[in-house]
């Protein structure tokens, strides 16, 4: 797994990517982690090398992949 810390970005803290599963999971301040299927490697390299991850997160990630908010973490709160 590849992992770094996102420190430009007020929204996207960390991403990492699995490359035997295709799998990028990106933890966002505040709202936690969402893993992203089936992404390939040359998108999470632009990724973590993009001037704005906001901007390449929008225009090449979201919507794009299969999601899914990661299950082992707990919601707590009046939206829990």
């Amino acid at each position: 797994m590849r992992a770094f810390r996102i420190r430009q970005s007020s929204v996207i803290d960390r991403i990492a990517y699995d490359d035997a599963a295709a799998t990028l999971c990106i933890e966002f301040r505040g709202t936690g982690t969402y893993h992203y299927f089936d992404v390939p490697a040359e998108v999470f390299d632009g990724f973590r090398h993009a001037s704005s991850v906001g901007a390449f997160f929008n225009e090449h990630i979201k919507d794009r992949f299969r999601c899914q908010r990661d299950p082992g973490r707990r919601r707590f709160g009046s939206n829990a």
